[in-house]
């Protein structure tokens, strides 16, 4: 029988869920990394128990994590085999901590963003926001840091270095949205190995046809009460974009308002917010076998981050947009005021699809059932930052 693995970052930790699948019994290993905030984990499609994990604190830095074993053992895999991983100061040491913005002859040159107040501000790396291990090369793997740019690594982790012509498109106009300038979302497309899909908050969405040398801003479409001229290219905060590999021309948008749809790879956006009670939220994700099932969790507002009414409600739609059913079996439907962030929804692939999702309030839930019913999975987890699953054989 298959088995499913959930890899949840938290804001103190990184936990490992693993069931058969029934996915009815799970059993949880964590906190790994216990009291640091664990941005992202992902394991690698070719090999699953090869998983890469950005690990951040604010007193000392950025820290990759590598394990071989599926989480049973880390490594930094820049530091050799037999040193410290460690300064004598307790500082992170190792070629997998050094993110350095190219300002070489083939890179670009390291200028400023716009900030807050409409000011120019200098780049300044803070963490890695995302990582997206490659489809078809467990060595290789790309990361999405904060401030925005996108790094690759082609020797499993050990070095990174960024693919600067993104951050020279228009880079002098992105801005950061309310939790930082980062590039949170990394789509490759598994038809075309030279496409790639980024978002930024809140500078917008790019794709790039040629492995990342170059790039295109696809925003064509979004609109935003904090942008008046509706031809701005540059600016928009968006939340989370998804694609089914079935259909890989077809990206589903979470905006920071509005729910979104293209079907020429980000050429034209159109709204397919329809029935929702709200369109703010952070997550969008798709059905594993039916490429136009959608889910989304709808928030209060920009300045209200709960669910509206109190009630945690997934969204689900069936038509690829517009048409939108809560899905609240096993869901609170009271007195519930946790919010769940971008990288905190997942699918699993087994045939009848499983959807997960994590809250604020760490609380980790699963629907075997493509959503009809749900059962949290794990609670009292500290706040969830990301939540993404492994099926296994």
């Amino acid at each position: 029988m298959s088995r499913v693995r959930v890899l949840a970052g938290t804001k103190k930790g990184a936990f490992i869920l693993t069931a058969d699948g029934k996915r009815d019994k799970w059993d949880v290993s964590g906190p790994h990394f216990a009291g640091w905030e664990m941005y992202h984990l992902k394991g690698s499609p070719v090999d699953p128990d090869r998983i890469y994990a950005s690990q951040t604190s604010g007193w000392f830095g950025q820290v990759i994590q590598r394990s071989d074993d599926g989480g049973k053992t880390w490594h930094q895999p820049g530091t050799p085999a037999g040193e410290p991983t460690t300064t004598p100061e307790g500082m992170p040491k190792g070629e997998s901590n050094k993110f350095v913005y190219d300002t070489s002859p083939t890179g670009k040159p390291l200028t400023t963003h716009q900030w807050y107040d409409g000011t120019q501000h200098p780049w300044e790396f803070k963490r890695v926001w995302h990582l997206e291990p490659s489809l078809t090369d467990p060595n290789t793997v790309y990361a999405g840091v904060e401030d925005a740019a996108l790094f690759k690594s082609t020797d499993a982790g050990q070095s990174w270095h960024e693919l600067a012509s993104l951050r020279g498109t228009q880079g002098e106009k992105w801005t950061p949205g309310a939790g930082g300038m980062g590039l949170h979302t990394i789509l490759l497309d598994p038809a075309n190995p030279n496409r790639i899909f980024v978002a930024i908050s809140a500078a917008g969405c790019f794709r790039s046809e040629d492995g990342g040398k170059t790039w295109k801003v696809i925003t064509k479409g979004l609109k935003s009460n904090y942008i008046p001229d509706p031809n701005t290219e540059i600016g928009y905060c968006v939340h989370r974009i998804a694609m089914h590999k079935a259909r890989p021309n077809t990206l589903f948008m979470q905006l920071h308002w509005d729910v979104m749809r293209s079907d020429n790879a980000g050429d034209l956006w159109r709204e397919i917010s329809g029935n929702l009670p709200t369109d703010f939220g952070f997550p969008i994700d798709i059905h594993a076998h039916e490429p136009d099932t959608v889910y989304v969790v709808p928030i209060t507002s920009d300045s209200l981050h709960y669910p509206p009414e109190g009630k945690l409600r997934v969204f689900r739609s069936k038509t690829g947009g517009d048409e939108w059913e809560p899905l609240t079996n096993g869901l609170p439907q009271e007195n519930c005021f946790v919010n769940v962030l971008r990288d905190a929804m997942a699918v699993d692939t087994l045939e009848d699809c499983g959807v997960y999702f994590g809250t604020t309030g760490g609380q980790i839930y699963c629907s075997p059932n493509g959503g009809d019913k749900w059962t949290a999975i794990a609670e009292h987890l500290p706040a969830v930052y990301s939540v993404e699953v492994q099926t296994l054989a």
